[in-house]
């Protein structure tokens, strides 16, 4: 598992509650990790689907009949399982964020361990880089997207620098970005905030909560009543929608009640918030910030 070290593994595929001959679909595949452990639960008969937008985790694909890797995102679930004749599922399992491998290839511009390109782009097909949003983003929305996503409270400030900054001339690679807003990375803090930092653009770039949305709302068509949804989560902005689309069937506001004071919505969920143990954060430190959440539909 080089290329990417599944996390919450067993957890993950038990909250899906296989049956032999059931149709699944893993919208994450990456190094196939999970997908290898959904097949060994399935029959002769069952199916699993798999999506990845990255043409780097096509090298993975598995030599199995009942698999069927689909080089595209899962924005676009409904679309390609129509394509392959499928219009209801028996399961999603979902493992957002980045992989271990696309932190680990340098040029990549993912981590802040190595001097790249600004790109973070999970697939080559995406025409807006990490480039484009540091360089010509106006301020408003740059500020927007750095404290929105990244969650800093210095966002206008750090705006105002890039800005200034990128009027002098482009602002490149990774390395200068960080000499940029140098001033805003101290000592002892500066890879916190510097993750944050690439966190936000990275999901700018890749639209990744308007992706996750767009997604969550399809599955309450595509899954039988009495499927499973088993979603792994690594960043507050990721785990509160689906905490919200699970209890609420929206992303916003409250549902609304009948004259009885219940509310109609699609899933309800599997018991409770699921953390990797220690031992798995210490084999697997990417692990330490995950969360999974299991539902059933309705």
């Amino acid at each position: 598992m080089s290329y990417h070290n599944p996390v919450l593994l067993n957890a993950s595929v038990d909250g899906l509650a296989i049956k032999e001959n059931g149709v699944y679909v893993d919208v994450t595949f990456g190094g196939g990790g999970h997908s290898k452990e959904i097949l060994s639960r399935l029959g002769p008969e069952g199916k699993l689907f798999a999506f990845d937008q990255d043409e780097d985790a096509m090298e993975n694909v598995l030599d199995d009949d009942r698999f069927q890797l689909i080089s595209e995102n899962f924005r676009y679930i409904t679309q390609f399982l129509k394509f392959y004749g499928v219009r209801k599922v028996d399961g999603i399992l979902g493992d957002f964020g980045v992989s271990s491998h696309q932190f680990d290839v340098a040029e990549r511009g993912f981590s802040t361990r190595f001097d790249a390109d600004l790109d973070m782009r999970m697939s080559q097909k995406n025409t807006v880089s990490a480039y484009d949003v540091v360089n010509s983003y106006d301020y408003d929305d740059l500020r927007n997207v750095l404290f929105q996503y990244g969650d800093l409270r210095n966002a206008n400030a750090m705006a105002k620098v890039i800005v200034a900054s990128r009027e002098e001339s482009p602002i490149k690679t990774t390395e200068q970005l960080k000499q940029v807003l140098h001033q805003f990375l101290p000592g002892f803090k500066a890879h916190k905030i510097l993750a944050q930092i690439y966190q936000a653009i990275r999901i700018e770039v890749n639209q990744e909560i308007e992706v996750i949305k767009e997604f969550l709302v399809q599955t309450e068509n595509l899954i039988n009543p009495g499927g499973r949804l088993s979603l792994i989560s690594y960043h507050s902005l990721e785990d509160r929608l689906v905490k919200r689309y699970i209890r609420a069937g929206q992303f916003q506001g409250e549902p609304e009640k009948d004259l009885y004071g219940n509310i109609d919505v699609p899933f309800k969920k599997v018991g409770g918030l699921i953390v990797p143990s220690k031992d798995e954060i210490k084999e697997n430190n990417r692990a330490r910030s995950a969360k999974l959440r299991i539902a059933e539909k309705l």
